[in-house]
């Protein structure tokens, strides 16, 4: 067992995770099921919205590969998150020394990557609020594993709009890093910046 790994025991099971947001509601986190899920994740990943998801082309079938290979992993998991039941956002958890930045950073033990994605074309239209309460949301269901002591996200440079969000939870910018699909913002969150941030109001 590496480091690392231990970033995958006492995680909450499916369903387990809740949260109830003073303004918005109910939220809840449970396991992707990448058959039942596929169509879903498919409309959510290839939509417009979603281009820096860098899933825009791609058809149900590989929806459902890429989420069953993610299931397979040792180093990597992906999330339904629920608003008041309904599926809203999609969580993707991974270890970092193993996935995605394998070699670009000095990764520490308790690190543990993170992608967010809000459903692009919510039925009712956005709420005011709602993907800062879904950063927050994932922000704690992360931390909810005692083993994790800090998040580590790599923004498209161009994405300034999730990079807002990251510094309203309490991430800061390590460096810029080159990654074979983009140009990315490496930066860290650790359980005590993101409580300062979330706790001074960060979430109102």
């Amino acid at each position: 067992m590496t480091d690392h790994a231990h970033a995958h025991t006492s995680v909450p099971g499916p369903g387990q995770f809740t949260r109830t947001d003073a303004r918005l509601g109910a939220f809840a986190v449970r396991d992707v099921d990448p058959l039942e899920d596929a169509e879903l994740l498919h409309g959510w990943v290839t939509h417009p919205k979603s281009s820096f998801w860098l899933m825009q082309g791609a058809t149900l079938t590989d929806v459902e590969r890429a989420y069953m290979a993610i299931a397979a992993s040792g180093h990597h998991d992906a999330y339904i998150g629920l608003h008041e039941g309904r599926p809203a956002f999609l969580i993707e958890r991974y270890d970092p020394a193993h996935v995605e930045l394998n070699g670009l950073y000095d990764a520490r033990p308790g690190d543990i990557g993170m992608h967010f994605l809000v459903d692009p074309a919510p039925a009712g239209g956005p709420l005011h609020g709602f993907t800062l309460a879904v950063l927050t949301t994932v922000m704690e269901f992360l931390f909810a594993d005692p083993a994790v002591t800090r998040v580590v996200v790599e923004p498209d440079v161009r994405n300034s709009a999730v990079q807002a969000l990251n510094e309203a939870v309490g991430f800061e910018v390590v460096e810029k890093i080159a990654k074979p699909e983009k140009e990315a913002l490496l930066s860290v969150c650790t359980r005590d910046r993101f409580h300062a941030a979330t706790t001074e109001g960060g979430t109102r």
